[in-house]
């Protein structure tokens, strides 16, 4: 007989049955819930084992074993509000046979729960009363049908009611209200699912074939939610409880929705009106929760007995037909609350399908694995000091410090959460590069692994990642295996991020598919300052800021006047009151060395709004560093755009391509923006607005500088650099600082689920713009919930591909040989077509088949995209329109401070270590990527640098090996006979106060010392290894230059000069690659184990037409675009100019326009005046006699001897105007004076506090 007849049949010969009566309105404490609980499971046994095949048939009424004597027919049934031995209704027995199963309870299962939970308390008379009658509290006992009532709009799978069927009168408000705060249902603000999961059984097991125990058969169970796909393996016992589960949870609900009559009964015993009604404590996280107005919410939860008897029978038949029979009856149960939206989202289907609140959120990548376990480091979680034993006093028997919590895995990633529907993070573990067992790379060092425990009864494992190793706790070995092998399987590439990739970065090679990596570039301040200031006013989620140097009241749009809403704090601001969570890390500096007061900067933040947070760090006394920095300048925003290059968000830094030397009266740089850290660093902070320099004496220093701005999954790598950093900050600096919250990065990859989308999705979604759509402020960007059409950053609108050259392809392949820490293998994956639907069998495949090598793409399968059909979707409009309207640069010729933003291959590198980010290993990609590049380059090397400090092979002193990869490179060019230039800028001066002759400026001269080291004094520079093998060729592979700009002070004023700070961290190689930064050419930030930097690798995708060497050339739109606008601004060129240094190595380029240009504006600068460095100046006796000089000459000069004098005189002894000779100056290009100072030694004196500070700190 088929299992459901059967089922129906027995509750059919029950119906006449006295022994069966309904759970109904009473209170009952714990020990009444476990015997509930267990005699439950006695009357499962009961419908097993007490019917005989003639009580299948439906003969005659039977009496359970013990039940007493039976009821006449027709009084077996009792339902909610009817009198003890009332007849059932018609319109009770109109409910079917299905749902009459799940109101009934065998009648010694409530005599035990009443006997030990409230019956005690509790008059019989109190427990039901008549449908209409008074009750003893002067209320009205109201009418209920039964629990397998079905609404008028149909039942759970939308039956339509009998029209005759018995109706639920309206509830009294007061009832509603009462049920407000005892509810137990799921918020529906913090439901997990909003349309139904589908499962399958995929097979069954048994630990042992001759075992035929129904409860040991274990299933594979297949889940599919949206785009998400994971797997649980349930053993038939699991099944079970989560039955019971749910049948307590209905018993439980219906109470609470008569609490209110239940306290009308106490107040009428007279026991008061604060009598205090015993719920499980396990659901006291679910009665903060709105009401609904009728029972169909939990009529609709009913998950039948009949149905999960199957479940625990199929074992009872050959052994050939098990597996199928268990398919069946497991997956029928299954259907049952999978089914159903109400049941899908309790806290006990969640707990039975592994999910919480993070799984389905695709900012966070594919769901992996989740569950219950135990951890010891945490501190102990507040409520669960109210589950101490009464004993715990004397004998202190709850002293453990081992504590249960949610634990997700997720690419990248370890959270621990308190609760599985409240996001706040307890823990994280951020996977990072793993250490190598030996030299060879071969035994890596496990995420995970087990632990042998003391204590037989205990299960665990540890975790170790970033330097941390945290131990947990699971109920079984099974269960340890399980979670050691997922969190492992992490480290495969390209699922996590254990292994170093290209360069050795924490990073892979974004850009090789289409998947929305793009870039744009911009020179100076002025430019990037105004981007980043659009970004901000946009974002809707979050904004991270790190940086050297913070200054709240910069403004980031000028004239100041025009843009006071534009001012850094005035813009935090904003967002924060809008419920932008706002978090900035800043480096605490050594005080007695810096004057930049981050401590000041961070009291400001703080006050500015309660989500803004604000971390400072490192603590130089716990940690121990003293002499590094964090120099990383980072801005993201909603993890859409990030901003990365040598800009801080601080004085001085704002500037125009014009890079003008005064301002007076202030318009653009207003009070201590009007800067010049040669002549003097601020000592206050608390006016701002008060200058520190006197205008009308002393110039500013122009500041020259290159930013860039990151879209995609490159964002996403800089984000979850910050993330780390952040963390590790928090650690170690706010650890139980509850206001300071740990976070989660957000994933790289496109769930597929965003990639397959139909085309009928795709055509909904065309011409839509992101910021055209209302987005919550202040809540996360990409939800559960979110369509495909909010993900706009996860899908670039589909472009034109057409195939790259095969000198397009032969410049990517750029891997890495010298560096025993990079992955070897390549790994190959197909390109996936956006709007081809993806198939189901394949939705998890982009996670795996990561191409790590860009050499192992073959031609046919690498895609370019037509910039005519760029898509703006995720960018600000009204950024957009500005720039449009304004000075982006429209073509490669087009030259301007804002560059096309370009579909580009990028890689984002970095300069870490256990004392910065605390990551396990030192990673220094930066230095790496600089080392690969230059020895692949083809052509040229073009370098702008704040510092250029580096050594040869076997320095022992200065550890990077940027210029030994230069001196390789330019030894192969002579032997091959081919042209090669390396074109190198860097400031004339080291931007720190104190003159050449000051005795405070020892840090200056020994900079000035370590620079000229590497360039060409001793036996360790360039150019003297490069003139003992090549002679005076050397000067045409490298040269060096500088910046300068002059100006008058004000109208009528003294003419004054000063360097251009070259502070940009750019290389770019051969018109295709470019790298950008905050690092310097120094060991400070290419170690790694220093100072902390990132920079990002960018190699175009898209090429145009140019000329190398007088040849064709196909070049980068992104590099020679930017290459383009930054040689026509240090040339002085008109746009019609722009098309003579499309070759950069030719000699009517290089020869007639670069270096012409450089000596002559070296000549007339010497010529006005005299200005320092030169080439003329050999010792600092010379520098004191020209000091002097042109001070009693002029009356008034600076450190760096920057004002004119007010004639000039030739060699005819005529006097000449000194602004018709600056007349000839042609943009701001001056050669750097490799003899300045030639005859010292600008290392520190003995007599100097310099000299006892360790040389590493100026190198």
């Amino acid at each position: 007989m088929d299992d459901n007849l059967y089922v129906d049949e027995l509750f059919a010969s029950n119906r006449r049955n006295p022994t069966w009566v309904r759970i109904d309105q009473f209170g009952f404490n714990r020990l009444g819930l476990f015997c509930f609980h267990l005699l439950l499971i006695v009357d499962f046994c009961s419908l097993l084992t007490n019917h005989s095949p003639a009580r299948r048939g439906g003969v005659g009424p039977r009496a359970l074993p013990g039940m007493g004597e039976q009821r006449p027919e027709g009084e077996d049934w009792i339902s909610r509000g009817r009198p003890w031995g009332r007849h059932a209704g018609d319109g009770d027995a109109r409910c079917g046979r299905a749902h009459a199963r799940a109101d009934l309870v065998p009648a010694f299962t409530i005599g035990a729960a009443l006997l030990a939970g409230v019956l005690p308390f509790l008059p019989e008379a109190s427990i039901i009363h008549e449908p209409g009658a008074p009750t003893a509290a002067g209320g009205i006992a109201s009418r209920s049908p039964p629990l397998c009532a079905v609404a008028a709009a149909g039942g759970p799978r939308g039956e339509a009611a009998p029209a005759d069927q018995e109706r639920e009168p309206e509830r009294r408000p007061e009832v509603l209200a009462a049920s407000a705060s005892a509810s137990l249902r799921v918020p529906d603000a913090a439901r997990v699912f909003d349309e139904l999961p589908r499962a399958s059984i995929v097979a069954v097991s048994r630990p042992d074939a001759g075992d035929i125990t129904p409860m040991l058969l274990s299933y594979t169970v297949e889940v599919h939610y949206k785009q998400f796909r994971w797997r649980l393996y349930k053993k038939a016992s699991q099944v079970l409880y989560l039955h019971f589960a749910l049948k307590r949870r209905e018993f439980l609900e219906e109470f609470h929705e008569k609490q209110e009559q239940v306290k009308e009964w106490l107040q009428n015993l007279g026991i008061g009106e604060h009598m205090p009604v015993v719920h499980d404590e396990d659901e006291a996280d679910d009665v903060n929760v709105p009401p609904q107005s009728d029972d169909n919410s939990i009529r609709n939860r009913n998950v039948p007995s009949s149905a999960v008897l199957p479940v625990i029978r199929p074992a009872l038949g050959r052994q050939n037909s098990i597996s199928d029979r268990a398919k069946v009856a497991m997956q029928e149960y299954l259907n049952h609350f999978l089914g159903n939206l109400d049941i899908v989202n309790s806290r006990e289907v969640y707990k039975f399908l592994e999910v919480s609140c993070l799984s389905f959120l695709p900012e966070y990548g594919p769901k992996l694995k989740e569950d219950n376990v135990s951890v010891g480091h945490l501190p102990k979680i507040q409520k669960d000091r109210k589950k101490r034993c009464c004993s715990c006093g004397l004998f202190n028997c709850c002293k453990s410090n081992w504590q249960k919590v949610w634990v997700v895995l997720k690419p990248g990633f370890l959270a621990l959460l308190e609760d599985p529907f409240d996001p706040k993070l307890l823990d994280v573990i951020i996977f990072d590069a793993l250490p190598h067992m030996d030299i060879s790379g071969e035994g890596q060092i496990s995420l995970a692994k087990e632990i042998k425990e003391r204590n037989p009864l205990h299960f665990g494992f540890q975790v170790s990642s970033g330097g941390r190793t945290i131990k947990l706790r699971t109920r079984s070995s099974s269960k340890v295996k399980d979670w050691v092998t997922a969190i492992n399987a992490a480290r495969q590439p390209p699922e996590g991020w254990c292994y170093p990739h290209r360069f050795g970065s924490f990073a892979p090679p974004r850009g090789l598919l289409e998947d929305g990596s793009m870039v744009q570039w911009f020179v100076d301040g002025q430019a990037a300052f105004k981007a980043i200031a659009s970004s901000i006013e946009e974002a809707k989620s979050e904004i991270f800021i790190t940086g050297w140097w913070l200054c709240p009241e910069l403004y980031l749009r000028r004239p100041f006047q025009h843009h006071g809403s534009s001012r850094l704090d005035a813009l935090l601001e904003a967002r924060a009151k809008q419920g932008v969570q706002i978090y900035i890390l800043l480096y605490k500096e050594v005080a007695l060395a810096l004057k930049i007061n981050s401590l000041y900067s961070k009291q400001r933040l703080l006050n500015i709004h309660e989500n803004v947070k604000v971390l400072r760090y490192p603590d130089h006394f716990s940690s121990g560093v003293y002499l590094w920095s964090h120099h990383e300048k980072i801005v993201i925003v909603d993890n859409q755009v990030c901003y990365i290059g040598g800009l801080d968000l601080c004085f001085g830094r704002y500037d125009s391509p014009e890079h003008k030397v005064a301002d007076s009266p202030p318009v653009m740089w207003p009070g201590k923006d009007y800067y010049n850290p040669r002549e003097s660093e601020p000592n206050s902070w608390e006016d701002t607005m008060k200058d520190e320099l006197d205008r009308a004496k002393y110039p500013r220093m122009p500041w020259h500088d290159v930013q860039c701005a990151l879209y995609g999954p490159p964002c996403r790598d800089v984000a979850r650099h910050f993330v780390q950093r952040w963390n590790y900050a928090k650690r170690n600096k706010a650890l139980n600082e509850q206001a300071i919250p740990l976070l989660m990065p957000h994933h790289h990859m496109v769930i597929p689920h965003y990639k397959g989308r139909s085309k009928e999705i795709n055509d909904e979604a065309e011409g839509k713009h992101y910021h055209d759509k209302d987005v919550d402020i202040g809540k996360p960007v990409l939800t559960s919930r979110t369509s495909c059409q909010d993900v706009p950053l996860l899908l670039p609108q589909e472009l034109e591909p057409r195939e790259l050259s095969s000198s397009d392809l032969r410049m990517t392949d750029l891997d890495i040989n010298h560096s025993d820490r990079v992955n070897k293998k390549s790994f190959n994956q197909p390109l996936l077509n956006r709007k081809a639907k993806l198939d189901s069998s394949h939705q998890d495949l982009p996670m795996r088949n990561f191409v790590d090598n860009l050499s192992s793409l073959e031609p046919s399968s690498i895609r370019r995209f037509d910039s005519s059909k760029d898509d703006r979707n995720h960018i600000d409009k009204k950024w957009w329109e500005m720039q449009e309207r304004g000075n982006q640069v429209a073509s490669v010729l087009d030259v301007g401070q804002v560059g096309p933003r370009a579909t580009c291959r990028c890689q984002v590198v970095r300069s870490v270590g256990q004392w910065s980010a605390g990551t396990t290993q030192i990673e220094g990609s930066i230095h790496n990527a600089y080392f690969s590049l230059i020895e692949k380059a083809e052509h040229f090397v073009y370098i702008e640098n704040q510092f250029f400090i580096s050594g040869l092979s076997g320095d022992d002193t200065i550890k990077n090996r940027v210029l030994e990869a230069l001196y390789r490179r330019i030894l192969r060019a002579e032997r091959e006979k081919k042209r090669f230039k390396a074109i190198i800028i860097i400031p004339l001066l080291p931007g720190f106060q104190g003159g050449i002759d000051d005795g405070g400026a020892a840090s200056v001269r020994a900079i000035m010392h370590w620079q000229y080291r590497t360039i060409c004094r001793g036996s360790n520079s360039i150019l003297q290894n490069l003139f003992d093998v090549i002679g005076p060729k050397a000067h045409d592979y490298i040269s060096f230059y500088g910046l300068r700009a002059h100006g008058k002070l004000y109208d009528g004023g003294p003419l004054v000069t000063s360097q251009i700070y070259v502070h940009s961290k750019l290389m770019i190689v051969d018109d295709r690659i470019t790298l950008i930064g905050s690092a310097n050419i120094n060991d400070r930030s290419l170690l790694g184990s220093r100072d902390s930097e990132i920079a990002v690798v960018i190699e175009d995708k898209e090429v145009v037409n140019s000329k190398m060497d007088g040849r064709p050339w196909e070049a980068g739109k992104f590099s020679l675009s930017l290459r383009l606008s930054l040689w026509a601004e240090h040339l002085g060129l008109h746009p019609g100019e722009v098309s003579h240094i499309m070759d950069p190595i030719d000699d009517s380029t290089f020869k007639n326009i670069w270096m012409a240009t450089a000596k002559t504006n070296t000549m007339i600068y010497q010529d006005v005046f005299r200005c320092v460095p030169n080439d003329l100046i050999h010792s600092r006796a010379q520098f004191r006699q020209s000091f002097a000089h042109l001070r009693d000459k002029i009356g008034h000069t600076t450190i760096d001897l920057s004002v004119a004098q007010g004639k000039l005189e030739d060699g005819d002894l005529k006097s000449t105007d000194p602004m018709d000779r600056l007349q000839l100056v042609r943009g701001h290009l001056v050669s750097f004076p490799l003899d300045f100072m030639c005859q010292e030694d600008l290392r520190p004196y003995f007599s100097e506090s310099e000299y006892y500070t360790s040389p590493q700190v100026f190198h």
